[in-house]
């Protein structure tokens, strides 16, 4: 070293212009305390710039969690793979700028997992590239969410595809005055590529929607009976229930209508919050699109579950909120990490789990997840939730596997709103989509589209 080495104190922040953060990396498990703490706490009282070493000092780096005080990081560098606590909150927040650094360690080492691993593990995460492992080497089921993970599924249009080759997506509206979330969940589900997207209507609010909608088809119905008469129609290969449908035993005959179709099946909102036990809901549409007292009904999420589990064929996907996840799964809400919970949900209900969030979580019922990590704080509006769960059902209608529709449609998701700004409402989501998907669609190293027209006049 050849320099003074002094004994560490608060002082010695008084004539620096940089902090290097070296103290405790990703395997701490512990609050810090005594002198480790008095020193994290004048580190981030001092203003200073802080780059700290694999994760900042006092954060959890399996489970992103600060359980005492923790260095606020202006930049974060991690080696290999980034951890778990990199992504997830509030370990997002406290690392600052995070850069990875390669020091040797190769790719096979984390090889693709071949089968379901069991709960629990501690993992590491890549885009693509899982998180490094905290032990020996172990197989990859975490990952950041990054387009690596899921564009070679994407599916781009065709040069000789027409508009019934890229799926027919439904979304179930609800009563008068209450249809706004379905129009926003439709517009998405066209905007990602949908051939065609309908709007299945009550009587009620058929007015309001037809004044609103346009490219996007509207069709009547009452209940249950009719939802399962139009999904008869195999071409409707992908349905959207719960924005704006009212909490209820209606809406729970729709959630059951729509599992038995042969439909991938998307469950957001009132969808959820339906099957929680004891209702847990104020309002329940009653006749002619008015709402009255719910009734009180003997459910629970176990009801959910099983309906999505009768056909292990057909996707399911969830996409609750925090409170949401707590009153279906109130028995995960106790775990310490996010990702934990969201897997051990997914294997629970059978379904993709998106447990949404500023570390929206999506995970698979077989142990892969995938931790977001673009979505801005302007995201946090009104019917942004609605639109990404209809940008998931416009993928799921083209086919894509439902793991990496899911993760495909959160990261869009997030970069929509980040390339909108500040400011954000709900219905800017889906017109900045066609940009993204352009870029996106380049960036693969795939043709513009004038390239993959013939060329030559006509012989």
């Amino acid at each position: 070293w050849g320099l003074p080495i002094w004994p560490a104190s608060a002082d010695a922040l008084l004539d620096a212009d940089l902090v290097i953060d070296a103290m405790f990396g990703a395997g701490l498990t512990r609050p810090l305390e005594g002198l480790s703490a008095e020193l994290v706490e004048a580190i981030n009282a001092s203003g200073l710039k802080v780059l700290s070493v694999d994760v900042p000092s006092g954060l959890h780096g399996t489970t992103g969690a600060a359980e005492g005080p923790v260095v606020h990081a202006t930049r974060t560098m991690t080696f290999f793979r980034k951890k778990p606590g990199h992504l997830l909150m509030p370990g997002r927040a406290l690392c600052g700028d995070v850069v990875v650094a390669d020091i040797g360690i190769p790719d096979d080492v984390l090889a693709p997992s071949p089968s379901p691993r069991p709960y629990g593990e501690r993992d590491g995460v890549r885009g693509g590239k899982t998180f490094e492992q905290a032990a020996a080497p172990r197989t990859a089921s975490i990952f950041e969410n990054t387009p690596s993970l899921w564009q070679p599924h994407f599916p781009w249009p065709r040069i000789e595809a027409h508009k019934y080759a890229r799926g027919h997506a439904v979304v179930v509206s609800g009563p008068a005055f209450q249809s706004g979330a379905s129009r926003l969940a439709a517009r998405g589900a066209l905007r990602m590529g949908a051939g065609l997207v309908t709007v299945v209507s009550p009587p009620s609010a058929l007015p309001e929607n037809a004044a609103h909608l346009t490219a996007i088809m509207l069709k009547p119905f009452r209940d249950a009976r009719d939802l399962v008469e139009i999904l008869e129609d195999k071409r409707k290969n992908a349905v959207l229930v719960g924005p704006g449908c009212g909490v209820g035993e209606g809406t729970r005959a729709l959630v059951v209508a729509a599992l038995k179709s042969e439909a991938a099946v998307v469950l957001d909102a009132d969808a959820l919050t339906s099957f929680v036990e004891n209702g847990n809901a104020p309002t329940e549409t009653v006749n002619f699109g008015f709402t009255g007292a719910a009734i009180k009904h003997a459910v629970s999420p176990a009801t959910l579950f099983a309906a999505i589990r009768a056909k292990p064929d057909r996707p399911a996907v969830m996409t609750p909120h925090e409170g949401e996840f707590k009153q279906l799964f109130s028995d995960l809400a106790g775990l310490p990490s996010k990702l934990d919970r969201a897997r051990q949900a997914a294997r629970v209900s059978g379904a993709i789990v998106v447990l949404k969030g500023p570390d929206t979580v999506i995970a698979s019922s077989d142990g892969r997840a995938a931790i977001n990590a673009n979505a801005p704080p302007w995201l946090a509006t009104a019917g942004s939730g609605d639109v990404l769960a209809g940008f998931i059902t416009g993928l799921l209608a083209q086919g894509m596997p439902a793991f990496e529709a899911a993760s495909a449609a959160v990261w869009l998701h997030g970069e929509c709103a980040s390339k909108s700004g500040i400011g954000l409402i709900a219905e800017d989501i889906p017109e900045r989509l066609p940009e993204i998907l352009d870029n996106l669609h380049h960036a693969a190293g795939r043709p513009h589209w004038d390239a993959e027209k013939p060329n030559g006049g006509i012989g």
